[in-house]
Order: C-alpha cells, then structure tokens, then sequence
C-alpha cells in the first residue's frame, strides 16, 4: 500500500504559483514500512504511474518517494517529462514478470504481487493527488517556456498513463 497525508504547498510561496505537492508519504512493502517526510508526491505518482508501464531500478534514477521535484525537462512533443531533485529520499525497485510485480526494498526484500493489485494501489494513490490539485486555486502556468512545457508534460503524461489516452 502507498499513501500520503498532510498535503501541502511549500510554505511561503503562492500556492497559485507552486507547482508540486508536498505531503508525508507512507507506503508498505511486504512487513516493510517505508516513510518519507515532506515528499514530493506529485512526483511519486508520476513516478509509480510510469512504473505500471516499465521497470525502475533502485538508485539508476528518481527515487521513488522523492524529497525534491523541482526541474521538470520536457521531451519535444510534451509528452513526457523527466523529473530531477536532490538526492535524498526512498527508493526501491518495481520489476515486471509475467503478471506480476516484484518489489525489492533497499534492505533486499522481494515481494510479489499482481498487476492488477499493483495498478489499483498506483490508480487510488495519483487519483488522491490529482484530487488535491483539482480542489486546489488554479495554477498559473509559468511564463518561462521551459519551465511552462515541462509543468505541461508532466499532465500530459500523467493523463495518458492515468486514463490511457
């Protein structure tokens, strides 16, 4: 399971103007508990969205409970972003076998579990998200066009993964 509460914006700045979402984040793995204070979890369901689709390896890129999100690189069609931060958080592996999916912690722990539990767990976790955004003011887009395509492939590519367009 995977959940985030105190959702917030970044103190001190507009939340109109703040474009990733801050919360503690929680997820289980197995008998582990593995937290993460004031992630950005906009970036984690991006993260774990992606991960329904391809394997993320431990360390090799983003964690997957990020502390940052800050710069956000488009690729040309706005379709996909690459997210960078610091190198602080939690990570661990999502493999796909078959019509599974293996876990493995940062102690090495596996564990395995259907996609299809997988895929609902990723769902109800970016739909918690999305929803604060959705009751959220409305963002201003940044003016600057690499910081506006980047905010602007990162729903993209969250729509297509979420809804499969």
């Amino acid at each position: 399971s995977i959940t985030a509460y105190n959702l917030h914006w970044i103190e001190g700045i507009d939340p109109t103007e703040d474009l990733c979402l801050h919360g503690n984040a929680k997820a289980i793995i197995g008998h582990e508990v593995l937290e993460y204070d004031d992630a950005t979890v906009s970036s984690t369901a991006l993260y774990l969205l992606k991960s329904l689709k391809e394997d993320h390896k431990i360390y090799e890129s983003n964690q997957m409970l990020p502390c940052c999100g800050f710069f956000m690189i488009a690729n040309e069609e706005l379709s996909k972003v690459d997210i960078c931060g610091c190198p602080n958080g939690v990570d661990w592996s999502v493999l796909h076998e078959n019509d599974d999916v293996i876990l493995i912690t940062e102690t090495g722990k596996r564990t395995v579990i259907p996609i299809d539990e997988y895929r609902k767990t990723v769902f109800a976790f970016a739909d918690l998200i999305e929803s604060f955004y959705n009751n959220a003011k409305d963002k201003i887009i940044p003016e600057d066009e690499f910081d506006r395509n980047g905010y602007v492939a990162f729903w993209n590519e969250w729509k297509a993964l979420r809804y499969e367009i």
